[in-house]
This record gives C-alpha cells, structure tokens and sequence, in this order.
C-alpha cells in the first residue's frame, strides 16, 4: 500500500535468480508480487532465488521473504500478510482467477514458453524469444552491454549468443555443465572458495571439476536429475563472497528495466484502460 492505496498484484512467471531480482525489485517499489515456478525449479544462483521456497517452504531474499502456497487462496493470505507468495503453476493457469494487472516472464528459457499480450493489461517479455507489439508489450533486454535493461517497446530482444557475460577476463570458463545425464551430489557447496582442478560435484560416478579459481556461486540443487549439457554451477573468480548472497547487477538492470516498462503501462492505460 502506498498512500493509502492499495497496490496492484503483478504475477511474475518464473523465480530463479534473475526474475527474483524483478520480484525484489517491484515488491520493494510497492508491488504486490507473486511468483509462479514450475514443480522442480533448476535455479543455479539458489541464495538469491525465490524458487527455493518451493523446497524449502519459504526463502529470504536480501530481507523480502518467499513462502511457497500450494493454491491460491493461501497466495493470497501471503500477499496480505507482507510476503511473496510462490505457486506451482508451469501454464500460468491461475492468471484468469488472479486477474493480475501485469504479467512478466522472466522464465529466460531464450524462447517464449507461452505468454502473450491479451494475459494482462500489461505484459512484458525479459530477454530473446519475445517482441513488443507481437507477444507482449514490452521487451526487457538482458545481454549485457550498452543495453542491457532497456526497455524496448517496439522490436525483439537481442538473440541468444550463448556466450556467458565476461567477469575478470573469463566467460564459459565460468560455467559448470553437466558431462552427462544422471543425479547431481555435492562435493563443494555455494560459498566454498576453490581452485581450478578442484571437484565441486558428481552427476552419477562422473567428477565435475572447476576450469578456474574462485568462490562457487552457484550449485544446482543436490540429488537433482540434470541432463547432459545443462548448466549446472557458476564459479565467480572475484572470489567474493558476499556477492553470492545478493541480487547481481545484472538482475538489478533488468529489474529497473521490468519496473520502468510497467509504470509507462500503467501512466498510459495500457489495453484495458486500467
């Protein structure tokens, strides 16, 4: 509530570490948020992603607290209450019932998993697989460079690269994938500092080493089925620690990106007038 007013709920499709920073972001303008995750989220980045409330029942993310609701009456009970309600709801079916002035995807699956511009009076689409103008409202680019966080409002995002974000002069170094298909187990954990040649995991009898020096990010959740090639951690040569339990600047462009594109909707009566 601001001023007096009761704010409207936004629905944010999908709680890994990049949409927690937009969740963040637009509850901490005000916003009532909630999250919608699929049964087994993926997250890598998992001390800065809401999805682990839907393992662990609820999650606090830089002070804002997650809590898992496993329908939507008790969504609603969590808004009520302060909190970001996270719902398992892959489709987005329960946007009919919630009637949400603003649905975002922030999935990042590189390709559009579904949403379009008549869900909301609002819609908006982070990072490639999205136009504005055809598929949602907005674009949110998330390529890092000049334009990260821009909003587009006519025209696509730019197309997925592949290449990971260049940190202290290392990209797809920093990343860890899986050598094959199996359940991943733990030998490091989030937060451990480590060097090049080190085991952070196994996926099945196969040993996953770190390619540099650094402090383990991210880790995929423990006892995980994962497929060969996904990722599945992330090695930060900065070696900071504390850089692990807070929203990465990344995050925070598109965040102000997301929030930006919603108070032009909102400014101009975006569709229905609302």
């Amino acid at each position: 509530m601001i001023g007096g007013k009761v704010m409207p709920i936004v629905i944010v499709r999908g709680a890994g570490d990049i949409a927690s920073g937009i969740i963040h972001r637009l509850y901490m303008s005000g916003f009532n948020v909630i999250a919608l995750e699929i049964e087994k989220p993926l997250s890598i980045r998992r001390t800065v992603s809401f999805s682990e409330a839907i393992y662990d029942g609820e999650t606090v993310v830089e002070d804002v607290k997650a809590i898992y609701a496993d329908n939507i009456e008790i969504a609603q009970t969590i808004l009520r209450d302060g909190n970001v309600p996270v719902l398992i709801d892959e489709k987005a079916l329960c946007i009919d019932q919630i009637k949400p002035v603003a649905v975002v995807d922030a999935i990042l699956a590189k390709r559009n998993m579904g949403t379009n511009k008549y869900m909301a009076p609002i819609t908006i689409g982070v990072g490639p697989g999205f136009c504005a103008g055809d598929d949602v409202d907005y674009v949110i680019e998330t390529q890092r460079g000049h334009y990260l966080g821009r909003v587009i409002y006519n025209g696509c995002a730019a197309l997925n690269t592949g290449i990971p974000g260049i940190i202290m002069g290392y990209g797809k170094e920093r990343v860890i994938k899986s050598p094959q298909d199996g359940l991943i187990k733990h030998v490091r954990k989030i937060g451990d500092l480590v060097n090049e040649g080190d085991v952070v995991c196994y996926v099945g009898n196969e040993k996953v080493k770190a390619s540099i020096n650094g402090v383990v990010r991210g880790l995929i959740r423990e006892n995980l089925f994962v497929s060969k090639g996904l990722k599945i951690g992330d090695i930060d040569p900065r070696a900071e620690v504390d850089y692990i339990y807070t929203i990465s600047d990344k995050a925070r462009a598109v965040a102000g990106g997301v929030l930006e594109a919603l108070l032009h909707g909102l400014s101009k009566g975006d569709k229905n007038g609302y």
